[in-house]
This record gives structure tokens, sequence and C-alpha cells, in this order.
């Protein structure tokens, strides 16, 4: 499903990246998928990580605090470095999506941009090992602006920087709040359920590759 007002033609797209281009990084399921794997008590690290988890993401505690506030507060039978390698596989492709992007990157006829919840460490993994330089010329992750979705004042700034009117913009993600709340500021939005979707859905207000 898609919302939009047809008043300006499209000159920005900003993504979420974890839904839709590439699996979350360090959600609820990837944690659980981690914390399996290293043997840890689940209750026992999501309580702590709960506790820190807006200060991770928005970078006032770097990767190195936040394991020790959540693992390493006491002995493990692995290693730091072992930690944040399990952390890192999380992350992989989301379908054919990145390839779609990476061909509207190529026409050379939009601005794109990131506009994502993620800590510094796992975003800028991300960025590295899938290529996302290559696409995107702006990143809006919450770990550069201190802001997270879906506060509306994330959205102001992907606005300001890139300087661009809510109206030129189009914002895609698959979860419904961050969408509402980008609605709010006048941009038209995208709900990601596909790559086939969203190429169909972007070409009803003009962008295609």
């Amino acid at each position: 499903m898609s919302s939009w007002a047809l008043v300006a033609d499209v000159s920005t797209l900003f993504f979420d990246i974890g839904g839709v281009l590439l699996t979350n990084g360090w959600d609820r399921h990837s944690r659980r998928a981690a914390i399996d794997e290293l043997g840890l008590d689940w209750e026992e690290f999501q309580d702590r990580h709960d506790f820190v988890a807006d200060a991770f993401e928005t970078d006032a505690i770097d990767l190195d605090t936040y394991l020790e506030r959540t693992v390493f507060y006491r002995s493990r039978p692995f290693t730091q470095d072992e930690m944040v390698d399990c952390m890192y596989r999380q992350s992989k492709r989301l379908g054919d999506t990145l390839d779609f992007v990476h061909e509207l990157a190529r026409s050379g006829e939009y601005v794109l941009a990131t506009l994502n919840n993620e800590s510094r460490a796992i975003n800028e993994h991300r960025i590295d090992e899938f290529g996302l330089r290559d696409i995107f010329s702006v990143f809006v992750s919450s770990c550069y602006v201190g802001a997270k979705k879906p506060d509306e004042e994330i959205y102001r700034l992907a606005l300001d920087l890139t300087q661009k009117t809510a109206t030129e913009c189009v914002f895609i993600d698959d979860r419904a709040l961050n969408l509402e709340c980008a609605t709010s500021t006048g941009m038209r939005t995208i709900h990601f359920e596909s790559a086939e979707q969203l190429e169909a859905d972007l070409a009803a207000v003009g962008v295609t590759r």
C-alpha cells in the first residue's frame, strides 16, 4: 500500500535499510539468534539491552560500552571479537531490493538517501559490507543525527540535510508507524512488502530505473 499527494515531481528517495534492503541488523529476532548461538541467557541480556538501546542507536555510547553493559560485565567463554562477529553475521541481503535500488542510483535521476535507526558500529559495517556508499549520497542514520524514527525530528532533519521539500520526497519503510510519522511532515510514503511491489509503487509516481 502507498500514499502520496501528487503535487511535485519526485527528486529524492529515502530508504529504511533493515527490513527493506537488508535484514534487520540488531532487532529482537537478530539479537535472539546471536544470543542463542553464544549460549547466553536471553532474558538477562534483553533486560540489559532495553536500558541502553536508545543510547546505543543514537551514538551516546559506543559498541565497546554497549557490550560491557549487556554481555561482558562478567567473564564469558568467548571474546568480544567473537561476539561482534556474531552480531555482524545477522546482516544479510533481503531479496532483490538492493539490486533494484542500485539501478536507480546508476540512472543519476534521483537523490538516494537512507533513513534508519542503527548503532554506529552496525551501520558502518553494513555500509561497508554491502557497498551502500555506491548507492546512497546521504545517510540519515540515528547514530549520526541523534534522533530516531518514528520521532518527527528525524524526518525534518532528513529534509534539512537534503534541502528538499517534503512533497519532492518518498520514504520507503516496512513499518506502518514510521510511515505515518513521515506523512505528518508531508512526505509521500511507500509501505515496503517486496521488491516487485516497490518498483510498481515507485513507477506510479514516475520513478523508474
